[in-house]
């Protein structure tokens, strides 16, 4: 078992219950785990030593909501100015070209940049599932997290409801209730892991109120009880799924979902902007965890969400870089820094500060996944850890907070190094896989989709709406 030690950082946040910060010292790491950690040198010996001076220590990020397929279609001109019923409409129509291979390839470069920017764990919510594509993609997208040594919570999302029967998806690209209870048995069987430590932990996510039908959301609400696994969904995201919901169903978001049995620790939601203080606090009540995406929500127009009010509810709240074709980037930082500066377009009671949004991050997300063995520097956790140098030119005369200097400054380089599970996958800047293969796959399978879907449809997707 070989032992790395990190020694005389600039600064270390542990993001413990304290929150605690100290100069120099060590972090000293046995295996997957942490031995020891503290502001005193370390005197013994380590395979391993990374000088970090200059450079701030953090947990590795946790990223609570994304889907890494969209990185095939980031920034088409057509859906450039929609909002999230257009954007998603016209966006199936290329979302039907996904395939295996797809899955694959977009799950790399999904990983692999939120990796650079620090994060060590993310989840990741495919819903659909198009009849040509076969039902492999989350497997596709496993084998990619296994091949970056990424820690990963992949959700089996689902849609069943159709647009023969009012929803919004095109049928070719939904399952029936069958086919996705039994293919959640069979992943769950394959891969789920629920030890500490684990790489693989499976969620069940369908994709949202006007996606899927009540009795899948009811169906899949019984199967995570009966085996004590997390759920996910979108949730109260546009005042447009407000209205479907109200006009459908005869209920606000909210009261639908728990009327389905959602209103759980182990379900999260993702965006949850268009909720009232009630529904706040009774979500508050049960410590249910949402997924906060600032740079989605704005992109789309969607809203603010009421994260102060959340937290002092009791809601655990994580961050989420969402899908790349609504963000478009899979960036934490950056996101970090949004879900800090959104905070201020309100008044100042509701502001959120520098360490707010590292918690968020980093332990709030923790919590939202259902993980306590991650999110944290502390002896006996995992040794997930990102170290940044901060003696860039963007940081020059910040460095009175250094950690704070990551939020207000924009990084213009990848983290220094980040360890996951133990193991350094980013050194000095650099990843251990071939970027540019991977970049030239990938763009050759985004164009081929946008291709057949203009093939298939007659649309020029690289031409924007006509107004």
């Amino acid at each position: 078992m070989s032992r790395l030690l990190i020694q005389n950082p600039l600064l270390t946040t542990t993001m413990n219950d304290g929150q605690d910060e100290f100069e120099g010292g060590h972090i000293l790491i046995d295996g997957s785990v942490i031995n020891s950690i503290g502001p005193e040198p370390f005197s013994g010996n380590a395979d391993i030593i990374i000088d970090a001076k200059n450079m701030v220590v953090i947990p590795g990020f946790v990223n609570t909501h994304h889907h890494f397929y969209q990185t095939l279609t980031r920034n088409i001109p057509r859906m450039q100015d929609d909002s999230l019923f257009a954007w998603l409409t016209d966006h199936y129509e290329l979302w039907r070209e996904l395939t295996e291979q797809g899955a694959n390839i977009s799950a790399q470069t999904a990983i692999l940049e939120l990796m650079k920017s620090g994060v060590s764990t993310s989840s990741d919510h495919l819903y659909l599932f198009p009849r040509k594509a076969g039902p492999r993609l989350i497997d596709a997208e496993i084998s990619a997290a296994k091949s970056l040594g990424f820690r990963f919570q992949p959700t089996r999302g689902s849609m069943s409801l159709g647009i023969l029967k009012g929803g919004l998806p095109p049928d070719d690209m939904i399952q029936t209730e069958a086919e996705i209870q039994k293919d959640t048995e069979r992943l769950v069987k394959q891969y789920h892991d629920d030890s500490s430590g684990s790489m693989i932990r499976i969620s069940l996510a369908p994709c949202s109120p006007f996606s899927v039908t009540e009795k899948l959301l009811r169906q899949t609400a019984d199967f995570a009880n009966e085996n004590q696994l997390h759920l996910h969904t979108h949730l109260a995201e546009t005042i447009e799924e407000e209205s479907f919901c109200l006009e459908t169903f005869g209920k606000r978001p909210v009261d639908y979902l728990e009327d389905l049995g959602w209103m759980t620790e182990r379900s999260w939601f993702a965006h949850a902007i268009h909720i009232n203080t009630e529904e706040i606090n009774r979500l508050g009540s049960v410590a249910v965890g949402v997924a906060h995406c600032p740079s989605s929500n704005m992109r789309l127009g969607s809203g603010t969400a009421k994260i102060s009010e959340m937290l002092k509810a009791g809601i655990n709240v994580g961050l989420g870089v969402d899908g790349s074709a609504s963000n478009d980037s899979s960036n934490m930082l950056a996101e970090i820094r949004q879900a800090l500066l959104i905070s201020r377009m309100r008044s100042k009671e509701y502001w959120l500060n520098a360490r707010d949004v590292f918690w968020m991050a980093t332990r709030g997300g923790a919590h939202v996944l259902g993980r306590n063995d991650i999110g944290q520097l502390k002896p006996g956790l995992q040794a997930d850890i990102a170290l940044f140098a901060v003696d860039g030119i963007e940081y020059a005369g910040s460095l009175s907070d250094p950690l704070a200097a990551l939020v207000f400054t924009h990084r213009l380089s990848p983290v220094d190094y980040l360890i996951i599970n133990g193991e350094i996958q980013i050194e000095r800047g650099k990843l251990k896989i071939d970027e540019q293969k991977l970049i030239d796959q990938h763009n050759r399978l985004s164009n081929k989709m946008l291709q057949k879907a203009y093939l298939r449809t007659g649309i020029s997707f690289e031409e924007r709406r006509p107004k």
